[in-house]
């Protein structure tokens, strides 16, 4: 028998009725003491589960080895050998060791390479990618392909600083302007007036500060001004391919095309073709002279018109649907396909923030209050309306569910109002401010793919897919 802690025949043997094992018994007493454990197993042991062994007193006669001088020499020789195999194969070891490290580190330093050069691929076929044109017809200006990824121009970015800090002084205590709609006018809201078919495949529509005039553009690339109160088109222009969204800038149309042109139309023509692919959306910063368009090449695009050219384009990580500026133009919004909705700051086109729909993002707008937004995914019956100041789910402030589907959502000024329209018709929603709640205010079977509000929120244009607008007042 051997002890199991020191390898030796015990003097004083005893067992653990826990692991069955012999031990000295000093040693395994001292060790109790401090561990109160089998040494063998680790189960909890006790002075008293030790089993004391009985055996005859034998003397341990020394090893026959190590009764001569030869002999010990011997086996120290042993020792030594034993030491010098056993260092050999530690040196061997420590070589493989060494070689599978300086492999590791070799295949580390290729893909740093690797990865080093995919992006210096990828920032050239954006570049490249940027300057492609798709059948957008002639350029009017030589630099409106010139493209500054690093933010705004600096006289742009005054302008930005400007419009925030004199619209966001005023929003929280600004009044509603006298004469404003009420509820018990929107109420009453009924067909003043309707056009025949103009342009098929009409999507959006563009109303000016007057108030008389919208545009509104099909899938033929024909983009019109129409007289509200006249009932007619005055003009016409051609935008080169089916128009996806129009704005004013001032007295000039402005409107995006299929092609991913995006055209200022008036005395002299504008063309703008940063965009490979169509421009799905445009977007008017609230000083005036900052445009925004964003498309299926995953990027948006800022440009300064009063000089007529694109100044910083943005690339994401999915296509964009939709676009919209804070109401203090100090925010960004792009709606994707993805299903989110990504706020940049315009300064810098820096990723600001994160919001999410149920699926691509089909319309987005702010309101007035500055810190609340809309926004509808494709095909859905309910609006979602978030909060800036907040994340995630927590973000969601109202869902409002309208009944069928969602094609367009407006705000109106004031923040009161928000219109909603679809195949189905147009539904017009209250919040009251005094009890935080909000009401259907009026819901008419006018169907629309795109809503405006007019001068004082007193009438509603819309067009829908056969490019028929309808004025309800």
């Amino acid at each position: 028998m051997l002890c199991s802690i020191s390898g030796e025949a015990p003097q004083q043997p005893v067992a653990s009725s826990k692991s069955g094992n012999v031990f000295e018994k000093r040693l395994i007493e001292a060790y109790i003491d401090e561990n109160h454990k089998d040494p063998v197993n680790g189960e909890e042991l006790e002075k008293t589960d030790l089993i004391e062994l009985k055996s005859n007193r034998i003397v341990t006669p020394r090893p026959p080895t190590l009764t001569s001088i030869p002999s010990l020499l011997s086996a120290f020789q042993n020792e030594w050998d034993a030491l010098a195999l056993e260092s050999f194969t530690l040196r061997q070891q420590l070589n493989q060791t060494r070689q599978e490290l300086a492999t590791a580190l070799y295949q580390h330093d290729a893909a740093v390479r690797v990865i080093a050069r995919l992006t210096k691929e990828r920032d050239e076929a954006r570049d490249a990618l940027s300057k492609v044109t798709i059948g957008a017809g002639p350029v009017s200006n030589g630099d409106a392909m010139q493209i500054d990824s690093q933010g705004l121009p600096e006289h742009l970015v005054a302008k930005v600083d400007a419009t925030q800090e004199k619209l966001s002084k005023s929003r929280r205590k600004r009044p509603v302007p006298n004469g404003w709609v009420d509820a018990e006018t929107i109420e009453k809201f009924g067909i003043s007036s309707s056009s025949e078919p103009l342009y098929a495949g009409a999507s959006s529509v563009a109303v000016d500060e007057s108030g008389q005039l919208a545009i509104v553009g099909g899938s033929d690339g024909i983009v019109g001004v129409y007289s509200i109160p006249e009932n007619k088109v005055q003009q016409s222009f051609k935008a080169g391919a089916a128009v996806t969204d129009t704005v004013w800038y001032g007295s000039h149309p402005v409107a995006s095309s299929a092609s991913g042109a995006v055209k200022v139309f008036g005395d002299s023509e504008t063309t703008f073709t940063s965009h490979a692919g169509s421009a799905n959306g445009l977007a008017l910063h609230p000083s005036g002279d900052i445009l925004a368009s964003v498309g299926v090449d995953k990027s948006f695009v800022f440009y300064d018109l009063a000089a007529g050219k694109a100044v910083t384009q943005v690339y994401t990580d999915s296509e964009l649907t939709t676009a919209a500026f804070h109401p203090d133009g100090h925010l960004f919004a792009a709606g994707g396909a993805d299903g989110q909705i990504r706020l940049f700051h315009v300064k810098t086109g820096e990723h600001a923030a994160t919001f999410e729909l149920d699926g691509p993002v089909q319309d987005l707008t702010f309101s007035e209050n500055g810190i609340w937004f809309a926004a509808v995914a494709k095909g859905s019956t309910s609006v979602v309306i978030f909060d800036l100041r907040k994340e995630g789910k927590a973000a969601e402030a109202k869902v409002l569910e309208i009944g069928g589907q969602v094609d367009s959502i407006r705000w109106d000024y004031t923040g009161q109002y928000l219109a909603a329209s679809g195949p189905r018709g147009l539904t017009i929603s209250q919040y009251t401010k005094a009890t935080k709640s909000w009401s259907d205010v009026i819901s008419t079977a006018v169907p629309a793919t795109a809503v405006v509000w007019g001068s004082q929120a007193k009438t509603l244009v819309t067009v829908n897919g056969e490019g028929v607008i309808t004025v309800l007042g």
